[in-house]
């Protein structure tokens, strides 16, 4: 499919705000280097198991690419971003764009794997295509579609590093020691934690070098492979920066979109994941029916005998319709549940986001409301048990 760019004047419509972009604090590059993202988005939402991927699963009724592509939207020196979505989803896509306004978003068919449409989307930003309105850069960034938690500073520093070395990635501690079984299914080794990252989004190279690598690639390595900074050390022999990213970057999105009562197999399905950390967004009236049918699921699932499982959560309160005195009583119901579940090893605290506001204001409270959950998460804090705090 020709590549061509999409996108409309005029501001988005509200979402959660990523700080970064032109104004902001980190300096950018300088003005001869030319910069261009490439984010694929075919995946099919198959290892979540859910029927919607996960890229297109609405968070605050907005599609989560929407707010990947707003965050890199806000980094003026990003000159062209493409995106590698599936033909089925292809007019999906168009619609996001022109209904929140995106801009210098230029659309690619994606491949069947993660390389594949890497690949496709490299392809787009080369000189050698016809009728492309694109331009080749010197450095491009990939970032993953479901990534939207990614600040100018971080895309600075491996869009630089790239620069200097050819190419740059993002990595963190590793949480949880790596191991090795033999063939016969026992313990063979084990890697020291301390001397191995995990490799995280986004990843940038000097766009001459990671071309040059996917046109070498095996067919191996694009169906089967994963890491884009092993491609240019293996086939152009490119060692890559790392860059320290930043403690809070999410490494993976889980989403249940509606109802707990019709999401619930998708729910159990995280539980059984062994993951510690629940954000449970109530819009309803009922104040805490969606986060008390959560807990229940947790207290059957008894996955927090044995370690603290944190539960934020989070109200949006439209102070207009109902008495002010009314709703604040029903909130407050949190100390109570909080009380009952600790016994569980379950630490439940809330968070309340008034709301209708003008635009600044609510995208200052959700900014705000999204650094509160990351320390929530990151400190598991028990003076925090009970308590209704308010972004």
């Amino acid at each position: 499919m020709e590549p061509g760019p999409l996108g409309a004047s005029g501001p988005a419509e509200p979402g959660p705000r990523v700080r970064g972009g032109c104004g902001a604090a980190p300096a950018a590059p300088a003005s001869s280097l030319a910069v261009a993202a490439v984010l694929p988005a075919g995946g099919s939402g198959e290892r979540m198991g859910v029927p919607t991927p996960k890229q297109f699963c609405p968070v605050l009724e907005r599609p989560l690419i929407s707010y990947t592509l707003q965050a890199l939207e806000r980094v003026c020196w990003i000159k062209d971003i493409v995106v590698s979505v599936t033909r089925e989803n292809m007019e999906a896509m168009k619609g996001i764009i022109q209904k929140y306004q995106h801009k210098r978003i230029s659309l690619v068919e994606a491949g069947v794997t993660r390389h594949r449409s890497i690949f496709n989307g490299l392809k787009a930003l080369a000189e050698d295509q016809p009728d492309s309105k694109l331009s080749k850069p010197e450095v491009v960034i990939i970032h993953d579609a479901v990534r939207p938690f990614v600040e100018e500073d971080i895309l600075l520093k491996v869009a630089t590093a790239a620069k200097e070395h050819g190419a740059a990635g993002a990595i963190r501690p590793l949480v949880s020691t790596v191991i090795s079984p033999s063939a016969d299914g026992c313990l063979d080794h084990s890697l020291e934690r301390a001397r191995h990252r995990a490799s995280e989004m986004p990843q940038a190279f000097l766009y001459d070098v990671i071309y040059a690598a996917y046109q070498q690639c095996s067919d191996y390595d694009l169906e089967f492979g994963t890491e884009c900074l092993q491609l240019a050390l293996k086939y152009c022999h490119v060692k890559a920066k790392l860059v320290e990213g930043s403690p809070d970057l999410w490494k993976h999105v889980k989403v249940t979109s509606g109802p707990l009562g019709h999401a619930g197999r998708d729910l159990q399905q995280i539980i059984l994941e062994q993951c510690y950390s629940f954000v449970c967004v109530n819009v309803m009236l009922s104040a805490f029916e969606e986060t008390q049918k959560l807990l229940n699921m947790l207290k059957e699932s008894h996955l927090s005998v044995l370690y603290p499982v944190v539960v934020i959560s989070v109200h949006f309160l439209d102070y207009k319709s109902v008495h002010f005195d009314h709703k604040m009583e029903n909130l407050m119901q949190i100390r109570e549940l909080a009380k009952e579940v600790k016994e569980r090893n379950i630490l439940l605290c809330g968070l309340l986001i008034y709301y209708p506001q003008d635009e600044q204001k609510l995208q200052d409270s959700l900014r705000q409301g999204a650094t509160i959950i990351a320390t929530l998460i990151k400190e598991r804090n028990s003076a925090f048990i009970g308590q209704l705090l308010v972004a």
